[in-house]
Parts: structure tokens; sequence; C-alpha cells
């Protein structure tokens, strides 16, 4: 099985998890990084840094570039997107990067966001307009 169908499989073990801000128990809370967290964690054995504690409106705050920056440095880019890979979003243009999602089939994804349980939803023209950049994850850590 490859890398990226692996990490889909993972995902939709994730679905129906609660919304929590900051967390990443599957079946018992999470929030999109916490999604993606959780994934990295099942396909490698680890989470390779802890993020430091973050407000809902971390990004808008501190105008940095940080879940791209930390994306960059633990996940491989590429131009396509795909199914198990992980998808970046700007909620607002030329704001930072907030949104993470994990791609699946037939033009979908799979995400957590405020007020929803981990669900699978169309990557629809909002999603598309609003895609900063797309990752993979890879075959060793």
């Amino acid at each position: 099985m490859t890398m990226d169908a692996r990490a889909l499989a993972e995902a939709r073990t994730w679905l129906g998890t609660p919304y929590r801000h900051q967390c990443s128990v599957k079946h018992l809370g999470c929030d999109c990084l916490g999604l993606v967290r959780g994934v990295f964690r099942v396909l490698h054995g680890f989470e390779p840094a802890a993020p430091p504690p973050y407000t809902p409106d971390w990004a808008e705050a501190l105008g940095q570039e940080t879940l791209l920056e930390a994306a960059k440095a633990y996940l491989i880019p590429c131009s396509e997107i795909a199914p198990g890979r992980v998808l970046l979003f700007r909620l607002r243009a030329n704001a930072p990067v907030k949104h993470a999602a994990i791609a699946s089939e037939n033009g979908r994804m799979i995400h957590a966001y405020w007020g929803r349980a981990v669900c699978e939803t169309a990557i629809g023209p909002w999603w598309r307009a609003r895609l900063a950049a797309i990752f993979q994850f890879s075959e060793t850590p």
C-alpha cells in the first residue's frame, strides 16, 4: 500500500471524531491540525514536534506562516491533489495558512472544523479558491 493510500485509510478512521481545539486523539477530539498530527503519528510512530499552545485566532494574531512552515519541514511538497495528501488553505486572501485537510477520492477531503466532527466534504469552489499548498507524507520520517 502506498503512503498516500495508508494516509487516507488512517484519516477515514478519524471520521466522526468530535472537534476539540488543540486536541489530537482519535474518537475523543481533534482540530484540523490534530487530524494531520494523528495521521502522521500512525504512519511514522511518533510526532516530529509538539505544537505550542495556540488560540483560535493564532494565524491572524501572529501574521506568520507557522502552519505552512511546519508542513514544509515535515512533509513533501506536491503540485497535484491526490487521495491521502495534505491540503492547506488560506481562509482569507493574503491571510496566513490556517486550515488543513486530507484529500480523499472524487474531489473530496477529510477535515475537522469548528462545530463539526471530522467529516468528509467536497472540495468545492470555495475551498479550491483558498487552496494554498499540497503536501505528501514521506515514506520515511
